[in-house]
Parts: C-alpha cells; sequence; structure tokens
C-alpha cells in the first residue's frame, strides 16, 4: 500500500502590514487573529501539522502562548508562498499549504478541498481554490481576483480585473446574467519540490503588474490545478473587515 503524503499547513504572518499594522495580533473577541486561523486549520482532516511561520517575535510568542507551533523566518522575505518555502526547507512533508494569515474565518472544508486538488492528480504540482461571483460589487472590486480557467480545471489567468470580458454586454451589471465568472480563495496547495523550485524564480512581469504572485508560475510554463468551492471567507485588510468578522462571530456564539 502506497504511503499518504504528508501535508503540511503553513500560516504566513508578517508583522509589519500596510493598511492595518500588526495584524496577525488583532483582537478578535479575545484571540488574536493568528489564533483563529490556526484554531480553523488544526480541525482540517487532510493536513498532519500546521506551522506559523512569522518575522516578528512578537507574533511568535502569541503563537507559543496559545500552545501552537511556530517557526522563525527571515525578515527579508516578502511573499507569503516564499515563506511557506523556508518553513519547506526545514521540515519534513510531502505537501505544502499555504494558509493566508488574514482569514480568521477560514472553512476547514475549503482546506481539505484544496488539498484534495492536488491529491486526486498525480501531475498536479499545484492547486487553489475558486467560487462562482455572485455579485456585481465583488464582479468590479479590484481586490477580488478573477480567474479563467480551462475546461480541464486549470487556471488560464488570474486578474484584478474582470475576467473574461463580455463583449456584448453593455454595462457589467448584466454581465453575471451571460457569464459565470469565479474569484480566487487565495489557498495554495504546493507539492514540496515544485515549492522549492517556485521560490527560486525570479518575479515575472505579469506579476508585477498585477501584484499576484500565482503569475509568476503560470508565466514560467506551469499549470495551476483549480477546484470550485461553495465555501466563502473573509480576509482582513481593513478594521472594517475585522470587525465585520468579530459580528459573525458574536452572531454564531463562537468563542
Amino acid at each position: 500500500m502506497a504511503r499518504k503524503p504528508y501535508v503540511v499547513g503553513v500560516i504566513p504572518c508578517r508583522y509589519a502590514a500596510q493598511r492595518l499594522p500588526a495584524k496577525p495580533l488583532l483582537d478578535l473577541l479575545g484571540k488574536p487573529m493568528v489564533q483563529r486561523v490556526y484554531d480553523q486549520a488544526k480541525k482540517a482532516r487532510l493536513v498532519n501539522r500546521v506551522v506559523v511561520a512569522t518575522d516578528d517575535i512578537r507574533i511568535e510568542n502569541a503563537v507559543k502562548s496559545f500552545g501552537g507551533e511556530v517557526m522563525m523566518t527571515s525578515p527579508d522575505i516578502m511573499s507569503g508562498s516564499d515563506r511557506v518555502a523556508a518553513v519547506a526547507r526545514k521540515v519534513k512533508g510531502d505537501i505544502f499549504v499555504n494558509v493566508q494569515g488574514d482569514e480568521p474565518l477560514i472553512d476547514p472544508r475549503m482546506i481539505d478541498e484544496a488539498v484534495r486538488v492536488v491529491l486526486k492528480n498525480k501531475n498536479a504540482v499545484v492547486g487553489t481554490l475558486v467560487k462562482k461571483i455572485t455579485t456585481e460589487a465583488e464582479l468590479l472590486n479590484p481586490a477580488v481576483v478573477k480567474v479563467a480557467m480551462s475546461r480541464d480545471g486549470k487556471g488560464l489567468y488570474f486578474s484584478r480585473s474582470i475576467i473574461p470580458h463580455v463583449r456584448e454586454a453593455t454595462e457589467p451589471s448584466k454581465w453575471l446574467n451571460q457569464q459565470a465568472f469565479f474569484k480566487h480563495i487565495g489557498i495554495y496547495v504546493f507539492r514540496k519540490d515544485f515549492l522549492l523550485k517556485f521560490s527560486k524564480m525570479k518575479q515575472t512581469a505579469l506579476e508585477q503588474a498585477e501584484k499576484l504572485e500565482q503569475l509568476r508560475i503560470l508565466e514560467n510554463g506551469y499549470a495551476i490545478n483549480v477546484g470550485i468551492t461553495k465555501h466563502d471567507s473573509i480576509p482582513v485588510d481593513t478594521q472594517e473587515d475585522a470587525d465585520r468578522v468579530v459580528a459573525l462571530l458574536q452572531s454564531q456564539n463562537m468563542d
């Protein structure tokens, strides 16, 4: 019987943030955001180990205080996936999951869905998730990354612009009636060998233009396998996002 792949979930956490400083330590109903993310990741059935990767001793101390596993990484690392790769160089594992550190309500089922994208295809080197866009606000928001996909479930392109462009539609409000649009859920699942290779690739032109590191993968000729999820999450980029998360936690009576 073949050995099951060992899956490591890594939560990259930088202390510095342009819009919301010290974001990982933001108090969300009595727990720092990093703990909220860690607790959710630990519930994923297909993840064997969860590690917080940080560049700051304050985050390290916070993780240790709630009994989580944490690893210090270089402050010079700028992207989340590069920080995950730094952990992969030191930790045994077959598959590494980049769990975004600013999604405290991420559903563990989403993490498992993303892992299955890679597990079910032995040729897949990286997988991610998308969700159908249902509102005009999401469609028009450049912070919501749109994805065009092939018939066999691979990402053709990721963009902050609306893709595909519906030529026959006169205004975006009518586009959703004529075409299915999908937004990217920012979770990445890497096979270890490819993750280490990816971390050594130089930034590419499209990546720099869109500020989307996944485009580095496509520009270098590799495929990103995509799974469609019905679940959603709330990235916390502003205080308003944090207030929304707290309200949801209170409404669900979550401790």
